[in-house]
């Protein structure tokens, strides 16, 4: 399946938002802008990037008659919110190991994603160690040990209850030692209401840091799309705690809310690196405006 096919699959539940033939032959008066915004609104698209298209809209073509140069004024200006210089890419170490530590709270699909992007990577010929530094839930590791086995990956875990930090550090010098090209490190679903926790997260970070200058080279935020605009709280916190540079957005195949894409973009002016859009490993896509905002229209 092609990428536009997986991700108008994907999108399929947002894109019924926007019935776009129900537009064209329209008067654009206000009441054709105020349904507008309730589909951008509903999409989770957010405030901010909403008003920012019906204003756009309304200087393109108020008072005219709505027809595909009105949809083309729209997917513009979403794409111009969702730019980004490099889409769906992740920073390379100049030296190995690459080290990417992922975060989000549980149930966001945080470890499937982890399994996925291994895969990815492997795929591409490099060479993969993983981390599972969530020794709170001894169901957490054994998850990735199941993904990493899946994958071919090696992974290095810690007793249950063990101080994550310490498995972090055991796993920067494995890769070290093993010379592999990547680690990626899990930590543990922590609730972004959990001061203590999220000061655990930054210890994790402060001992590869230490252990890898330069690491970690990304920090990967994993955010449940079906959670809508409280995705935005989510990634406010964990990017004031431990500098998330790019998020993982899971679960678009299971929600009409896709447009907080859109909402994570502008508010955090965080890139979206990846996307989820179904439960296979090939099914972590890299994140690409032309084709999400194609997708979102059917």
């Amino acid at each position: 399946m092609g990428l536009l096919a997986k991700f108008k699959k994907g999108l399929a539940k947002t894109a019924q938002l926007f019935n776009v033939r129900s537009w064209f032959g329209r008067k654009v008066n206000q009441s054709f802008l105020d349904d507008l915004e309730a589909q951008l609104i509903q999409a989770d698209v957010g405030v901010a990037a909403t008003g920012r298209i019906i204003e756009r809209v309304r200087a393109s073509y108020a008072d005219q008659t709505a027809d595909e140069g009105l949809l083309t004024v729209v997917k513009g200006e979403l794409r111009s919110l969702l730019e980004d210089p490099r889409p769906g890419t992740l920073v390379v170490a100049p030296k190995p190991p690459s080290v990417y530590l992922i975060a989000g709270v549980n149930g966001s699909g945080k470890t499937t994603s982890i399994a996925k992007l291994a895969q990815r990577l492997k795929d591409q010929g490099k060479t993969i160690l993983l981390a599972a530094c969530d020794t709170f839930r001894a169901a957490a590791a054994d998850q990735l040990a199941i993904w990493a086995g899946r994958a071919g990956c090696e992974l290095v875990r810690g007793a249950p209850g063990a101080d994550p930090a310490s498995v972090a550090h055991d796993a920067c010098q494995r890769a070290l030692a093993r010379h592999v090209d990547v680690l990626i490190v899990d930590t543990a679903g922590r609730l972004h209401t959990q001061t203590h926790l999220m000061r655990e997260l930054e210890k994790i970070r402060g001992v590869v840091q230490r252990v890898i200058p330069g690491a970690p080279h990304e920090v990967l935020l994993v955010i449940d799309a079906t959670n809508g605009q409280n995705a935005i709280r989510q990634a406010e916190v964990f990017t004031k705690s431990i500098g998330c540079t790019g998020v993982i957005l899971t679960k678009l195949d299971g929600t009409a809310k896709g447009g907080v894409v859109v909402a994570v973009r502008q508010t955090m002016n965080l890139p979206v690196k990846f996307i989820g859009v179904g439960e296979a490993l090939d099914d972590l896509q890299p994140f690409d405006a032309e084709t999400f905002v194609e997708s979102l229209f059917g």
